[in-house]
């Protein structure tokens, strides 16, 4: 237990020193060094790369999460036939990537008839698909020997200081921009080197042609059916983040695929606490379906509710409130670029909601993913798919960004309204008390007091009253209401062992 704590903390620290470091690159230094158009130019290589880079896998990746430990305890690494399985798999998938590009570059070409400079650079889709999807192989096998803390460094940190310093480099004029495309496009190679030689050293792990190995043989079935499976719900996991990017490219063009980048970039502030909740209670929830411990369920599913609730609404008060500020500040910073960031106030301001929306749901994905009924959760991510493709194709061309905004939010209500009235229907599980609506309307009030202050001319002073005077107003409510207490008695702990090392 100690060493999964202490790589948990190293981890999380990575991942949040790479999340400032993320929003330094895309709140400033991009809006500073790069047009609206080159913005978007690395946003639809980063979408459209991670989309293809997951179907070159084959659904290889599921099989190695899973059935490594089987490898590791009856054939060794100087048997293990996984590695070679796995990596031709990824290799034959790559090439047949390649061969469609090229068949149809054509129809490609034409269908990103608004973002010319796009298809002048899609050819650098490739080496970026081949050095994540390289990474990515590799970095199921360093998950698999517990080397998480230096995964996640490579891939949260890492790979944004290599960003940071290419943007330094074409700031500096040490590089032009063609240069800076073609280094982008290879940036996963460096951290996929140095996991390579790290997994090569811990002699727990070849890359070598070897025979087929019994467990391969006795086990061949089994991974093959997981994998297609786990690959078609990973697969459309991935489409519904990113085809909004996609469509963006297709129909409004590479500026405006830079204004989303920021706006969504801004929006996900809010996943944060999402994503540890969320990590954090599936081996409970899967050791409390096994004992059939409803009671436990329940009690997790409120808990996350009520936190998350408080959470993205006290983080989203501070972005709203402030977005005005987070405008002029990119508008200061693009003034050599002309670029003009007006619209992303709006967008944030929606699919903010629709962060708030899925944050209120609680763990509602993980406790159906850990339940029986595991195949419910890929019905409704086919859904969602399904739903959310047509619905942004049609409100981008009425409503331009705003349609996208308004497409997302749609999209997540009726997607967490399935997944609510299933746990109730199936389990008669259900979250929700009258605290929940006091805690929003007391909130929304706060929100219209705090919206109403005159704004100071100085953006810093603007955002430092406002802030404070949201958050004097929205602790004690949450304090007062109750909603969560495990978070408001864990903030007032931290406070009383704060004032007491004062004192002392």
């Amino acid at each position: 237990m100690g060493i999964i704590q202490k790589q948990s903390v190293k981890s999380s620290l990575y991942i949040f020193i790479g999340f400032i470091i993320g929003a330094i690159n895309i709140l400033i230094l991009f809006p500073r060094f790069l047009s609206q158009d080159e913005i978007g130019l690395t946003r639809a290589m980063i979408d459209i790369s991670l989309t293809l880079s997951i179907l070159c896998t084959l659904g290889s990746l599921p099989a190695i999460y899973k059935f490594f430990p089987f490898y590791n305890d009856y054939t060794g690494a100087d048997k293990n036939d996984l590695p070679m399985i796995t990596g031709i798999a990824c290799s034959i998938g790559f090439v047949i990537t390649c061969l469609a590009g090229f068949f149809f570059r054509d129809f490609i070409v034409r269908k990103l008839g608004k973002s010319p400079q796009f298809a002048h650079y899609f050819y650098t889709i490739y080496p970026y698909t081949f050095c994540l999807l390289l990474f990515s192989w590799l970095e199921a096998f360093g998950w698999c020997l517990k080397k998480t803390t230096l995964t996640n460094f490579l891939k949260e940190t890492s790979i944004r200081v290599l960003t940071t310093l290419l943007i330094v480099a074409y700031a500096f004029h040490q590089i032009g921009m063609t240069t800076f495309i073609h280094l982008f496009s290879i940036i996963y190679l460096i951290p996929a080197v140095v996991l390579l030689v790290a997994l090569i050293r811990s002699r727990k792990w070849k890359l070598h042609f070897v025979p087929i190995s019994s467990v391969t043989k006795r086990l061949k079935k089994k991974m093959i059916a997981f994998s297609l499976f786990i690959f078609g719900a990973q697969f459309l996991n991935v489409l519904a983040k990113t085809n909004d990017t996609i469509l963006v490219i297709s129909l409004r063009g590479l500026a405006d695929t830079g204004i989303f980048a920021i706006a969504t970039y801004v929006s996900a502030t809010l996943e944060i606490p999402q994503r540890s909740i969320s990590s954090i209670s599936i081996p409970v929830l899967s050791e409390s379906w096994k004992n059939k411990n409803m009671a436990n369920i329940s009690n997790i599913y409120k808990k996350s509710v009520s936190n998350l609730l408080v959470i993205g609404l006290g983080l989203f008060g501070l972005i709203w409130l402030n977005v005005h500020n987070l405008v002029l500040f990119l508008n200061k910073l693009a003034s050599g670029t002309n670029g003009n960031y007006a619209i992303v106030g709006s967008v944030v301001l929606v699919m903010g909601l629709a962060k708030v929306l899925d944050l209120a749901t609680g763990v509602n994905g993980q406790i159906i993913g850990t339940s029986n009924y595991w195949r419910f959760d890929f019905y409704t991510n086919v859904f969602y798919t399904i739903l959310s493709i047509p619905l942004n194709f049609v409100l981008i061309k009425w409503l331009g960004l705003m349609g996208l905004a308004y497409s997302n939010l749609i999209a997540l209500t009726l997607y967490n309204s399935v997944r609510y009235f299933f746990l109730w229907k199936k389990f008669r599980l259900q979250p929700y008390t009258m605290r929940h609506l006091y805690m929003l309307l007391f909130t929304a009030l706060i929100y219209w007091i705090v919206r109403i202050i005159p704004q100071s001319s100085n953006l810093y002073i603007d955002i430092a009253i406002r802030s404070m005077a949201f958050l004097i107003l929205f602790i004690p409510l949450t304090y007062y209401i109750r909603i969560a207490p495990d978070l408001t008695n864990l903030v007032v702990d931290k406070l009383a062992l704060f004032t007491r090392r004062k004192e002392n």
